[in-house]
Parts: structure tokens; sequence; C-alpha cells
């Protein structure tokens, strides 16, 4: 992206994400999740990265929050609010953490203090000799509203602070002084909370129960009911929301060394405080608790959207300091998000079993729900008009769970009029055939009635043992990847990734990853095998072994061998040994059809590479052998490719131009024919010999 596209994406990002701030901060009704307004602040924050002569001071990401609503008392906090920075992935916290380092200058390890982050209202509360005077919304980081009446009904909000005990502070390890200053505070002085007003699962489900049955309103989620219930003009309203509230930090200075023991001491200044927070001695220690927050996040029973991230030692929070919106010192590292946005970059249409045409999204990779997702489902073509899709929009795509993504919207306002509209097929994408459309129905279909099969057939030969032989890699398994839009040719095995697998029936982690071993193992292709996988008609092992050896084909690249197929005459293949009209006019008409050679370049796009044969006469050139019955010391296709090394061919059936038959044990029908022939027939230890 040059910077003049960056400038107009920018500002059209920037404008978006206004709009959904205030639905969100402001009003209270957002229409998109909280992880695809994550999704979009995150591209802005990487483009202003890139090109930071386009930062504005009215950009989101030199901001906190929305304004303050004018029903309540505006208040100005003592201290600013800040909002906080977001990490998505191991990578991004290396580099925060390198960023620190930086600026520290200093070898001393770093340690932090890792909290779950509540997916509530920020709140700050201010005690007098005690005693709760006041409570405020964070709002826009300055100013906020004061909603001290409402707090006053969350049973976790003390009216009056506890006075630690000094024996109770001792056990902290703190000093006279600093027992002191905290007893003093608490008991006569002034004390700055902040914490997260939220609504726990439990009470949310309860609400709602009751309200469907007094034919209320429903509420949304948990976030939008606790920040409504904080808003509310009428505290008994808030107070039979039941609201929960938790300490994050102490905004007053007692001199504390890390962060950590604000904690301990909110408590024991009468606040909850989240049991889950942890110190952590290092990022590996971080990640460590981040995947095993995000893995029981649903039995926590309240929402949380992340981990944050605090230096522990609070003696370098004024060294580290604050930049743009937030400070340096922490990082929000949010689980991975159930929504995200992208690109719609293409739409394909995959033929399914009785001829259907379904479109599939072509997505700019994005990391969802744990997984980068690069291809979504769109179901028929009703469901493009109803979403409304061009090619380019920004979309916001949803993968709850294991299941396949979809795409559930898009933001046509960030359209920059370059947009193509999406069309329905005229034919079939896979056999070129008729596509209509099935009266009364929203569905297009190839009339070609062979269609699927006939590509099923294509793809399951590449992978079958007598070419390429993937592991793993089954008629089962080509149907489902079929059938999930994630493969349309052979090339598209090799584009396959984890994320691509992963939550796919009978795919786990592990048998993800083996499949992507496997597929990466068989990239290295002896050009026979690669010949004979591509299932040319009439084209065996032996006729591609042929090919292969033939000076006219024998290539040292796969580069090198589409260049030499497009030169092929119907005389050069007829010249060839053993390959009469039929096959020669079938080998031809292949290398000349457009979309075949588009599949050759695209292989070799995906690094498929060929081995030329073995080159010179072995002790088998001019044999043809028969193998029949199983082999204890071989497997039939090694067999084979020991035989064609030495310079013979494997044939499959036995004839008066057979010179040797292999038996080994439960030979079938093959042996009675050499018998009658009188082909000279060899056992397993007899075969070996004449390998060696």
């Amino acid at each position: 992206m040059d910077k003049n596209q960056a400038k107009i994406r920018i500002a059209k990002l920037r404008q978006e994400i206004e709009h959904h701030n205030y639905l969100y901060h402001v009003l209270d009704k957002p229409d998109i999740s909280d992880a695809a307004l994550d999704s979009l602040k995150n591209e802005l924050v990487k483009l202003e990265d890139q090109f930071p002569d386009l930062i504005t001071p009215d950009s989101p990401t030199q901001r906190v929050g929305g304004k303050a609503l004018d029903k309540f008392v505006k208040v100005r906090h003592s201290s600013p609010m800040m909002s906080m920075f977001d990490a998505f992935s191991p990578e991004e916290m290396n580099e925060w953490e390198a960023r620190l380092v930086k600026i520290l200058d200093s070898k001393s390890k770093l340690n932090y203090y890792a909290e779950l982050k509540l997916d509530g209202l920020a709140m700050s509360l201010r005690y007098e000799r005690g005693v709760f005077v006041k409570g405020a919304t964070r709002g826009d980081g300055q100013v906020g509203e004061d909603v001290t009446a409402n707090l006053k009904t969350i049973a976790s909000i003390p009216l009056r602070l506890r006075v630690p005990t000094d024996k109770e502070l001792a056990g902290l390890g703190l000093d006279k002084k600093i027992k002191d200053k905290i007893i003093k505070a608490a008991a006569g002085g002034e004390v700055e909370i902040r914490g997260e007003a939220i609504m726990t699962a439990k009470v949310f489900a309860a609400l709602n129960k009751k309200y469907q049955k007094e034919g209320k309103a429903l509420l949304a989620n948990p976030r939008n009911a606790a920040a409504g219930s904080i808003r509310q003009l009428d505290p008994k309203i808030t107070a039979e929301r039941r609201l929960d509230f938790y300490c994050y930090d102490i905004a007053t200075d007692f001199g504390l060394a890390r962060h950590e023991q604000e904690h301990e001491v909110a408590k024991l200044l009468g606040f909850k405080i989240l049991k889950q927070n942890k110190f952590c001695a290092d990022l590996p220690a971080v990640f460590k608790f981040h995947e095993q927050m995000a893995a029981s996040r649903e039995t926590i029973g309240f929402e949380c959207d992340g981990v944050v991230v605090v230096v522990n030692d609070l003696s370098l929070w004024d060294k580290l300091g604050i930049v743009g919106k937030g400070p340096r010192y922490m990082m929000a590292y949010k689980f991975a998000g159930q929504q995200a946005t992208t690109i719609l970059k293409e739409v394909i249409w995959q033929v399914g079993r009785t001829g259907t045409l379904t479109p599939i999204a072509v997505l700019q990779p994005v990391r969802l729900a744990g997984v980068t997702v690069s291809h979504s489902t769109l179901h028929n073509f009703d469901e493009i008009n109803r979403l409304k899709l061009k090619i380019g929009d920004t979309v916001i795509v949803e993968r709850a769970g294991d299941v396949i993504p979809k795409i559930v919207s898009n933001l046509p306002k960030l359209r920059t009029g370059k947009e193509k509209t999406i069309t329905a097929p005229k034919t079939c994408p896979i056999c070129g055939g008729a596509v209509q459309q099935v009266k009364g129905e929203v569905a297009f279909r190839c009339l070609n009635k062979n269609c699927y099969a006939v590509q099923l057939r294509n793809l399951s030969h590449w992978t079958s043992k007598g070419a390429i032989d993937i592991d793993g890699l089954g008629p089962k398994i080509v149907e489902l990847l079929v059938k999930e839009g994630l493969v349309r040719d052979v090339a598209d095995f090799y584009l396959l990734t984890k994320d691509d697998l992963i939550g796919l029936p009978g795919f786990a982690e592990k048998a993800a990853d083996n499949l992507i071993k496997a597929l990466a193992a068989k990239k290295n292709l002896p050009l026979a095998k690669f010949i004979y996988a591509l299932g040319i008609r009439h084209v065996g092992e032996e006729t591609a072994a042929t090919i292969a050896k033939s000076p006219r084909l024998k290539a040292d690249s796969l580069k090198d061998f589409i260049a030499r197929s497009q030169k092929l005459t119907l005389n050069d293949l007829t010249d060839m040994p053993d390959i009469g009209p039929i096959v020669a006019r079938s080998i031809f008409d292949w290398f000349a059809n457009a979309k075949n050679l588009k599949l050759l370049k695209k292989l070799d796009s995906v690094k498929i590479t060929v081995l030329p044969p073995s080159g010179g006469r072995g002790k088998l050139t001019d044999k043809k052998l028969v193998l029949t019955g199983t082999l204890a010391s071989l497997e039939r296709e090694a067999a084979k490719d020991k035989i064609r090394a030495l310079g013979g061919s494997a044939a499959e059936s036995v004839s008066k131009e057979t010179d040797y038959l292999v038996v080994g044990a439960n030979p079938g029908s093959k042996l009675d024919k050499a018998r009658q022939l009188g082909v000279k027939i060899l056992d397993e230890a007899e075969f070996l010999k004449l390998l060696s």
C-alpha cells in the first residue's frame, strides 16, 4: 500500500471507528462486536506506525474514550484514566518488551504482574476520611460522570474503607513509613481507587430469565448491561442489576515498590481483587498464564477479553512514561477474538456432489479465534446480495468455537470506489460446462453430472500410492477439503495451513500438523511420478516413465518441464517407445489445454520441484517385469521404483513381451498366464538378487 492509498484508508478507518466508539461509549448501543472494533483499531495503529506523518491529533489512536453524557454531573479526574495499547500475539508482546528494555537501557530483567482484563466499565472511587464520597466513570479519560449514587448500590464497593492492621501490612513486607501512611490515609486521609464494574454471567442469565417472564426487553450482553446499569438515573434500577466491582489500581501514592502490592493493599482496604491474577517472572510465564486463562475463560463466571500485563516494578513507571493514549508500562494482551475485520479479495465457486455451485470468499488472511482465516463460505448468491458484498469490501468475519468462519456483515463506508460487483458464473469453474440457475431456487448448478466426480477422482489420484502417495490424505479427507472450499486443484493441497485444518472433522492440532508435514515432504517429486499424478488419460506409470526419459521432456526443473511440454508435437510423442496415436493425442491435448498449463504454473509457484530420472543404462534396461502377490521385504511401489532405477519397466499385465514375473505371497491369475506363455518366473529371493 502506497502513502496515498494509506491516507485514504486511514481517513475512512478513523471515521468508522469514531462512529462505533460513539455507539459503544456514549449511547451504549454498539452494533459490532468489541473484537471487530479492536480489529479496525489495530489496523489503524499499524498504518499510522507505517506512516507516522499521517497521524493527526483527532485520530482515535490519540484519545481514550467517548464524551461524558450530559445527564450526569461531570467530574474531572485527579489524574488521567488512561487507556491501554493492545497486543494480539506473542510476537507483539516480545516487541513490546524489547522497546521497554531499549528505553530503560538496563540489563536488569523485567518481571510482570498479569491480570485478567475485565470487560465492564472502568470506575474511579474517591474516599475522604475513610468514607466513599464520589464515584465517576472514565469518560474521555480526563472528565467522567458522577455516578456515586449508583455505585453505592454495589455491595462489593465498601462505603467505608477497612483500616488494615500493622501486622497485616507487615505481612506484605512493608516498612514502618509506608504502613503508617496507608493506615493514616484509610482512617482519615484521601484514597483513590480504580477498578471495573461488571455484571457476572450468573446475574446476567437470571435477569434475562426474569425479564423474559415479565415481557421486558432482554439485556444484550453483560458488558452493555453493566454500562447501562451504571448510567441509570434511578439507583433502584442499578441495585436490581446486582453489579460487582474489582479493584485493579490504587491511584494514591503510598510509596509501594511493586504493582502486585497495590492489589494486596486494596484487598486489605476492603476491595475484591481477582484471585486469578498472578506474578510472572518473565514473558514465557505470561504466555503460559494467557494460554491457561484463554482456555478457561468460559468457566470464570464473567466476561474478560484478555490479560493486562503490567511491569511490576513501580519505580520504572516514570522512566517508561506515557505515549499517545496510554502508558508504556502495561499492555492489554487480548484473547483471540471471535470476530475480526478483513478485506474480501475474491469470490471463487466450489462445485458440490449434485453440481450446485457454492461461493467461497477469499479473504486477506486475518487472525481469528486463535487461527489465521483466509476463506469463508458465502452459502449462495442470495447471501452475497443480502450482505451487499463487493470485491474489495472490508468485512466482519466471525468464527465461534471450531466452526468454519463466516462473513456476518460488511462496512460499506470504507469503500474507495474501486470495489467490483460480484456476478454469478456463466460456466463451471471445474469443467467449463454450462451453468444454470435452478428454477424456483437460489442455487446455480453445473449441468455436467460427472463434474464433481471427475474433480474428486483427479484430486484423489494425485494423493494415491501409485502417484504422490501423501500420507493422511485419502479420498474422504480430499472430499472434506473440497466441500469446505479449501481445495479446487492439486496445487491447493500445498497452500493448506494448519489453521485451515484445525476444527474440521477429524483434525485436532496433531492431525493438522501431521498432514502439513506430509505435504511438505512430497514437494520434490520424481518426474515420472509427477507426470503420472497429473492424471492424463491413458497415461499409466510405465507411459509416464517413458515420457520422463524422453530427451524432449527430460527436464531438471518444473519450469523447464513446462517450457518443453509446450513445444511438443504429435510426432514427438508417437516417436516415443510404446506410445501409439491414441495415447499421443491424449497427451498432446492435455498439455495444449490452457487450464492445465495454468495448473502447471501454479504447481511451480507453490515450489513443487521435479527430479529427472537417474541417467544411464542399468542391468534391467529394456526388460519388462510384472509383479504379483505380496512381497515380504518391499512394498509394491518401492519394488517398481527399483526396477525403473535399473532401466526396466514395471508393467501391470503379463504378455509375450514380459521378461520376468516376480511372485510374492498369494499370487493372482498372472502366475497362470505367465506359465502358459513361458515367461520366466522369479520368487522374492531371486528378484532381490537380480536387483542387487
